[in-house]
């Protein structure tokens, strides 16, 4: 949080920009004119000064992409990968044309389908020549030579030594044949870089508990993670780093969504793999998509093996064999060492219970096509609810497999059972009438009672049933119908919040009910729900349950016995209790909530609604953050509403308003501030604090509170340094005007101090 500290990553900027300033004015002679043009039928090219690199058609046979690739002398063209291609998987025919048009726009036209299928939108940048430099950057210039689109921002799925992964940018892998890809290479906003499989399934993440804004190949051969300083929070080496025999590196997102460094030394005949990021390739997910189970051979390659594919099945996809239709039952098939999980979609139920209990679920469950039970200190039951499945099978895995299938239906009647000899009897027909008469009389009036019975307590076995498997702390969520949900708030007879009512489980436990009251399509929902359900920590609010039927959506989360903190801090006799130590308390268990969201999660999660209305406590004050990722179900989020900057400054406000306890968090932030200033931060503080204050914690707790609330978003400070300045293992500056860079003071005559006196 040191000021000189941005002062120097700003003039270290400002050097590179510079440098590559005098790089492009050394290439002059390199340059590409504007009206110059490339064909697939004329196989020419454009070369960097060196000679090393060559920007042009590629074959992909008989299909044509256009890009930059190696062209040193002692690699051969069998050899010479291609690092940067135009568009993501776009494929050309043998008649397309790459220009560079009079008007500075980069195009790549295809005569055989008619349209141009990629072009640069750089046609108003003022460029006037483009240059392939000796680095392998693409780049076009200005008039005053300055680079005004580069490839090095816009990879695909290669980095080149010295080249950047920025916050924001990513790498995509290239398709394998004829199936799309959908592993990405990401630097998120919490500075980790992470392998992804569509967007939500992370399978692989790096990163310090500093934040990282860029990744870099080194010419040694080392990757790492930079942060604003360029100082290194994480670094990983390849085999033969610092080996000056090495003239050629790149790192490249393959087609098998693993992560790869690859050296070319001078007396080599093929790229070298020196480091890849995941050593069992069955880690990676969808390693085998929908082909197979993922299992080593002896070799310790990979293989796609189907365990559950039927002899007569002639489809070349491996599918679980059951259908929610067949008629003939179903049956549980046990696999152990093997763990599924779903591929479309990539999500499970997650269930916390026993092995047997697990396979029952799963059979009695019409929608579910398998069960992977795990334990590895918690026991979990992971359903899948699709056909379409991936996963892995090792002996060194502790996890057992439950694969529905469709029973076999009966090929052959069984032979007719041979007709009794007859007997001849003399028969009572009247005694018969009357035993068959009084049979009936007793059988309607049976059923009669039994059905009175089981009306009156349908609603008692209803409720009994909706929780059959779930104990405290499960990590799955209870699936509720709305008329549940009315029985258990008492056909919402207790409102303790906006759209929130109190509720009672069957096993007597307190939950809190609260009302979306917003259409949200129904499979993001139980998706976002899915994932904040598998949410657990200490300062965090567990969802126990969720509704989604007919329109409806609602979610049942545990009761916090004191509610809300600004509830609280308004009632004379809980503000009471609110010492200064508790208060304390609380700004550091929601720091730790929070820092979890952004950090401790498999993906960054941004509260986005962080303030006091949404901290609870329970019944030993232990402060909750509550309604953590609601802005994801509903979609709410603006640009800057997902970042962890936001929460950053969020946060500062509850800590501001816990500190003078006054409601209004805006005005008493600008109030405090000025007391702050003027030496006088005792004023600022709650007037009903008797006693317990430490001046230097008062101190330390307001100046964390302002780099919290600065304007400029970049000179916040992470929730993992707000923790360690809060527990009093990290010194903090004296903070800059927090809002200088948004609005200016309010007027003296203004001051909070009058709604003090009245608290």
């Amino acid at each position: 949080m040191d000021r000189g500290d941005r002062i120097i990553a700003c003039y270290s900027n400002l050097l590179l920009s510079v440098s590559i300033g005098f790089l492009l004015f050394s290439v002059v002679s390199s340059q590409i004119p504007l009206g110059s043009k490339l064909t697939v039928e004329e196989n020419n090219y454009w070369f960097s000064s060196n000679k090393d690199y060559a920007i042009g058609f590629l074959n992909f046979s008989d299909q044509y992409s256009f890009g930059v690739r190696f062209n040193a002398i002692y690699i051969p063209s069998s050899e010479q990968a291609a690092i940067w291609t135009a568009g993501w998987n776009v494929k050309v025919s043998s008649k397309a044309y790459f220009e560079l048009s009079l008007t500075g726009e980069m195009i790549l036209f295809d005569p055989a389908k008619g349209k141009i299928v990629w072009q640069s939108k750089t046609g108003n940048t003022s460029v006037e020549s483009a240059v392939l430099l000796d680095d392998g950057n693409f780049v076009l210039l200005n008039r005053n030579k300055s680079a005004v689109w580069q490839s090095f921002e816009s990879p695909s799925d290669t980095m080149l030594s010295g080249q950047s992964l920025s916050v924001g940018q990513s790498l995509r892998a290239s398709s394998r044949g004829s199936l799309t890809s959908y592993y990405s290479l990401h630097m998120n906003v919490s500075g980790e870089m992470q392998l992804r499989w569509e967007t939500s399934i992370i399978y692989w993440t790096v990163g310090g508990p500093k934040s990282a804004v860029r990744a870099i190949l080194g010419s040694d051969g080392i990757l790492q993670l930079l942060d604003q300083q360029s100082q290194a929070v994480w670094s990983v080496y390849g085999e033969d780093h610092n080996d000056s025999d090495v003239k050629f590196r790149f790192l490249r997102l393959d087609s098998d969504g693993n992560l790869r460094i690859y050296s070319w030394e001078n007396n080599a005949t093929s790229w070298r793999t020196v480091w890849q990021a995941i050593i069992n390739q069955c880690d990676v997910f969808a390693t085998c998509a929908t082909n197979g189970i993922c299992t080593l051979n002896a070799s310790d390659s990979y293989v796609c093996w189907c365990p559950f594919r039927s002899t007569r099945d002639s489809n070349s996809e491996c599918l679980i064999p059951y259908k929610p239709s067949c008629e003939s039952g179903s049956s549980m098939i046990l696999h152990e060492h093997m763990y599924l999980y779903g591929i479309y979609p990539p999500n499970n139920t997650v269930v916390q219970t026993n092995l047997q209990q697990c396979r029952t679920l799963c059979q009695k469950d019409p929608s579910c096509h398998a069960a992977s039970f795990i334990n590895n200190g918690t026991p979990q039951c992971h359903m899948m609810n699709s056909r379409y499945v991936g996963g892995q099978s090792d002996p060194s895995l502790g996890s057992v497999t439950f694969v529905k299938t469709c029973s076999d239906p009966i090929a052959v009647l069984p032979p007719p059972v041979p007709a009794p000899r007859k007997v001849s009897q003399k028969i009572c027909v009247a005694c018969l009438l009357e035993v068959a008469a009084a049979s009936i009389v007793v059988f309607v009036m049976l059923q009669f009672s039994i059905g009175v019975y089981l009306f009156r307590r349908r609603k008692h076995m209803m409720q009994k049933s909706a929780l059959p498997h779930i104990v405290p702390n499960a990590t799955g969520c209870i699936v509720f119908s709305y008329s549940e949900i009315k029985d258990l708030t008492d056909n919402f007879k207790q409102q303790i919040g906006q759209n929130v009512f109190k509720g009672l489980l069957p096993d007597n436990r307190l939950v809190a009910v609260k009302d979306l009251n917003a259409s949200i399509d129904e499979r993001r929902f139980r998706a976002a729900v899915l994932k904040i359900g598998s949410i657990y920590h200490k300062n965090l609010l567990r969802l126990d349950g969720y509704c989604c039927e007919s329109g409806r959506r609602l979610l049942v989360y545990e009761l916090a016995k004191y509610g809300s903190v600004d509830k609280c801090l308004e009632e004379p006799r809980m503000c009471k209790r609110l010492t200064w130590r508790k208060r304390m308390d609380i700004c550091l268990s929601v720091a730790r909530a929070i820092s979890y969201l952004h950090t401790g999660c498999r993906e960054f999660i941004s509260h986005g609604n962080l303030k006091c209305e949404n901290v609870v406590l329970d019944d030993e004050l232990e402060a909750k953050v509550s309604e953590f990722g609601l802005r994801t179900i509903q979609a709410e989020a603006s640009s800057s509403g997902g970042l962890a900057e936001t929460d950053v400054r969020d946060f500062g406000k509850v800590m501001v308003v816990l500190i003078t306890g006054c409601q209004n968090a805006d005005e008493a932030c600008y109030w405090s501030y000025e007391k702050w200033v003027k030496a006088e931060k005792e004023m600022a503080m709650d007037q009903r604090i008797v006693v317990g204050t430490d001046s230097e914690e008062l101190e330390r707790a307001l100046r964390i509170a302002f780099w919290c609330l600065q304007g400029d978003e970049r000179m916040r400070p992470s929730m993992g340094e707000v923790i360690k300045v809060l527990e009093g293992t990290l010194t903090v500056d004296p903070p800059p005007p927090p809002f200088a860079h948004n609005q200016q003071w309010p007027p003296d005559d203004e001051s909070p101090s009058e709604s003090y006196s009245a608290l």
